[in-house]
């Protein structure tokens, strides 16, 4: 019973709320106490408000669910947990993230992080019920989802976020998107039956094209936030442009495991298990880290 609670839940997809930490490492504060402790609380309280919207998604999904080679797995489709049981466990995880959300410091952050988190709720709510139906409309909203996470460590931490941080943001997660879809595409190609409603509405020739275009504007992106003078002056640094190498590689890597390896159904296991990712990550985290904190 414990191990479905937790597959309900899925804490490892928990790894996409380190972005609410995002403001925190690129606002250079990533050694103060107050901006750590309130980052924590952020990405515990962004964490149980998913697992909620998990819950709620699978008891939707039930029946589409039992139909699908992979999905049939989920505790609810297969029986393993009742729908009423989901109904009760999508309430406590509710309530979970409203309590560690009062944990940070001031009225105001608990009201701006609080906020935050209730839209990143609605939206993903009506997602599950009406939204993902509709093709591009999907990605965009998963997208946007990442970028409610950098606003909410923004707002916890009280650092003003750059534009091209914002919009990187919701590129690089567009990509990842859209490569997700591509493993749907394959799927509904090689069975006759769309894994999702919309599925039909995409194709290898869009999709493709939708990868190379996301992957380029979010190089583009990330070297014009590198090289912009608001980023220059405030870590005194016109040296951070050389993480772009990184950038571009973690990109083309994941290109290679979408279009070659056919393996992008789940970006989060992707990055858990591919070594050579994990690399390019760390490498990347250490070199902007060494620029930012070490070389003034």
């Amino acid at each position: 019973m414990k191990s479905n609670l937790l597959k309900l839940i899925r804490p490892h997809q928990w790894l996409k709320n380190v972005f609410v930490m995002i403001p925190m490492f690129f606002g250079g504060s990533l050694l103060d106490p107050s901006d750590i402790r309130a980052s924590v609380v952020t990405f515990f309280a962004f964490s149980f408000i998913a697992s909620s919207v998990y819950c709620f998604n699978d008891i939707i999904d039930v029946e589409a669910d039992r139909r699908h080679p992979v999905k049939c797995k989920r505790p609810i489709a297969s029986g393993a947990i009742s729908v009423r049981s989901a109904w009760a466990l999508m309430a406590l995880m509710f309530l979970l993230s409203v309590g560690t959300v009062c944990l940070l410091d001031t009225y105001t952050h608990v009201i701006n992080v609080g906020l935050v988190i209730l839209i990143y709720y609605i939206l993903n709510i009506l997602y599950c019920s009406k939204l993902k139906q509709y093709a591009i409309v999907d990605v965009c909203i998963i997208a946007f989802g990442f970028v409610l996470r950098v606003l909410a460590g923004g707002f916890a931490t009280d650092i003003a976020l750059s534009k091209w941080l914002v919009l990187m943001t919701f590129l690089l997660t567009l990509f990842l998107s859209f490569a997700k879809r591509r493993d749907d595409v394959l799927r509904m190609n090689e069975t006759g039956e769309p894994p999702r409603k919309n599925t039909i509405r995409y194709n290898l020739t869009f999709i493709n094209q939708a990868i190379t275009i996301t992957a380029s504007v979010t190089l583009v992106c990330y070297i014009m936030y590198t090289v912009s003078p608001e980023v220059v002056n405030r870590f005194h640094s016109d040296l951070l442009y050389l993480t772009s190498v990184f950038v571009l590689l973690g990109l083309l890597r994941y290109i290679q495991i979408t279009v070659v390896d056919k393996r992008s159904g789940d970006p989060t296991k992707m990055m858990l298990r591919d070594r050579f990712t994990q690399c390019v990550v760390l490498l990347w985290a250490l070199t902007f880290l060494v620029l930012i904190y070490v070389i003034k």
